[in-house]
């Protein structure tokens, strides 16, 4: 994995702009701490820094090469699962190879297939590649959106970049928030609207779309998405795809030429990634695989069983680890180290994000970062297979607006008196929300319960989804690190789309029908087990520290935080129990010292990142 940024102009000469490029390049060093290079062109200029997983020698980036007299360029982050295919595709057609690594099949494939390569691509990926002939760009992002890509549009030209960050480093941009990144915010945060940057000019190419640049400026186009179609197979018969499919996904991402693992929370999800993988290393003859867990310093003492967390996960996790034999690391985290990366998490982010979900996380993987470089994780799941409550109550299905934002009415009172006529906030969660649901590819003839469930989980894919998968990057980027998700495999997520959610949810249980798919490779009591969330820490040292911090905040006369909420609305939530703060901000965990933390990092962020208001 790599981090990439760039910048086209057509009336200045790049090559003049080094210290430009430089910055913007150096401010991605995390992604990628093995290699940093830049390339600059009169009218191109990319910067890349590398992570590396496969062929050391031969993967090196930009990448350049010359074919029919045209040279191609290319910067890129991500993996294909498929090179292989590719590869024999190409060498079939000509095409000699220097390496093995899959950055050449990229661009080799761009050159032969033209845009049209990504429909044949299996793998997460954000790229760019300049024709210097044609004076074109070329951007492409995967179909899930695994890999993140940004860009903003200039007077003469454009800026990309995998993160924000590299392009705020740009001398001529400016952080700015205006109505409608404020909304985003405030009436969405810590989602975003698909595509948005939630800076001033600031976009991301959506997930399934690919751009192309020129004179003439920017287009951009989707080439895939999921298909509504009748179910044909039985169940017997959609048991053995998604077990084949799942298979077949995570043994594709088992390859690397450094150490790999997987992230371990003792759930279906995680557990069934760690069987395959394990079963896959066995028979290829190689080592025990490394697998990966955190909890907080005494959860056991203070953990509180809930709906949504009805036990421990440290159980069943050692039953995983004694019944598969893996080298298992257990880290544990402290509240103070927990506390303290709730910032650092922002500047990985470049946004406020989950709080202490975020922080942990990015521990994990710095820990686990000391043993290995790549681990594949349980993201997307429930996603598509429909494990969260809100796929089968009624109420949720009705709601119209996100099960997850619960949180409208709390979010609009917190605002200052002269922002609540300039802000709706429920307004516009509900256009968001009508967007995507105008979005969804429908199925002649189903019943209103069926299409609203179909909504449901294109909102998922679209919303909830890349929340996740952007803090799984974003976190583990921050750390230098790896992660692969291979529930993202975009022919699983075809095939499942269309599976009756009876037939999903196979025996009455969330996940049922892949929970059949995987019997014989995890014990009964995973099988079983009612699904529990990520982990979060109910030590009561997390929940003062996080009260303190707030108040801090609110003794600070210069804080940036006031500016767009109320200093009184604030102290009020603040000076009560906060453990009584049982509205979520977002999802189904994030309230009371969550929420407190959550509201600490956006005044973190925007004092930190200057940024400037127009409300």
């Amino acid at each position: 994995m790599c981090g990439i940024t760039g910048w086209i102009d057509y009336k200045k000469d790049l090559r003049n702009e080094e210290k430009n490029i430089l910055r913007m390049t150096t401010s991605l060093k995390h992604r990628g701490p093995d290699e940093e290079n830049t390339w600059l062109s009169p009218h191109a200029a990319f910067g890349h820094q590398r992570l590396i997983v496969i062929d050391p020698d031969g993967g090196k980036q930009p990448m350049q090469e010359v074919h029919n007299g045209e040279t191609y360029t290319l910067v890129y982050n991500g993996e294909l699962y498929n090179t292989d295919e590719l590869r024999n595709a190409l060498s079939q057609l000509g095409w000699r190879f220097k390496g093995h690594s899959d950055t050449e099949v990229l661009l080799k494939s761009y050159i032969e297939w033209k845009e049209a390569c990504v429909e044949r691509f299996n793998g997460i990926f954000a790229f760019a590649i300049w024709s210097e002939k044609k004076k074109q760009l070329f951007l492409a992002r995967d179909r899930l959106g695994v890999k993140p890509l940004f860009y903003t549009e200039m007077e003469e030209g454009l800026l990309f970049g995998s993160e924000i960050k590299a392009l705020l480093a740009h001398s001529q941009i400016t952080p700015t928030l205006d109505q409608e990144g404020l909304s985003e915010i405030f009436a969405l945060g810590p989602s975003r609207t698909p595509g948005n940057g939630v800076f001033q000019g600031i976009h991301e190419l959506r997930a399934a779309h690919v751009g192309i640049f020129d004179e003439n400026g920017l287009k951009t186009k989707r080439y895939w998405n999921v298909k509504s179609e009748p179910h044909v197979d039985n169940t017997s018969q959609t048991v053995s795809m998604i077990k084949s499919l799942f298979l077949d996904a995570v043994e594709r991402q088992l390859v690397s030429d450094v150490p790999l693992g997987t992230f371990l929370s003792g759930g279906i999800d995680s557990s069934a990634i760690t069987a395959v993988a394990t079963r896959y290393l066995q028979k290829e003859g190689k080592p025990n695989l490394h697998t990966f867990s955190i909890d907080y310093e005494e959860n056991d003492k203070y953990f509180k069983t809930s709906d949504f967390q009805p036990n421990h996960d440290q159980p069943f996790i050692e039953k995983m680890v004694s019944s598969l034999n893996t080298d298992h690391h257990r880290f544990v985290i402290d509240q103070n180290t927990l506390v303290d990366l709730l910032k650092t998490a922002v500047y990985y982010r470049d946004l406020p994000g989950m709080a202490d979900v975020d922080a942990s996380l990015l521990w994990l993987c710095q820990e686990s970062k000391k043993h290995v470089t790549v681990a594949l994780s349980g993201e997307c799941a429930d996603e598509i297979f429909g494990g969260y409550p809100w796929f089968k109550q009624t109420d949720d299905l009705n709601r119209n607006a996100f099960p997850w934002i619960r949180s409208s009415e709390l979010r609009h009172n917190l605002l200052r008196e002269n922002i609540k006529n300039t802000l709706d906030l429920e307004g516009y969660m509900k256009k968001r929300y009508h967007e995507t649901i105008k979005e969804t590819p429908v199925l002649e003839g189903e019943t209103d319960i069926e299409k609203a469930r179909r909504e449901m989980f294109y909102l998922n894919m679209h919303w909830f989804m890349p929340t996740l998968l952007d803090r799984k990057d974003r976190m583990s980027m921050g750390a230098g690190f790896e992660a692969r998700v291979p529930f993202s495999d975009h022919r699983l997520v075809e095939y499942v789309w269309n599976i009756p959610f009876e037939m999903k949810q196979l025996g009455g249980r969330e996940k049922g029908i892949f929970r059949e798919a995987l019997t014989g490779y995890v014990p009964d009591e995973i099988l079983f087990r009612k699904k529990s969330p990520y982990p979060k820490t109910h030590h009561p040292a997390y929940t003062k520290a996080v009260v303190d911090w707030m108040n801090e905040i609110i003794k600070d006369k210069d804080s940036r935080l006031f500016e767009v909420l109320d200093r009184t609305e604030v102290k009020k939530m603040v000076e009560q129990d906060v453990n009584e703060l049982k509205t979520p901000w977002f999802g189904q965990l994030m309230a009371g010292p969550q929420l407190l933390a959550h509201l600490a990092q956006i005044d973190h962020w925007l004092k930190t990142y200057d940024i400037k208001l127009k409300i």
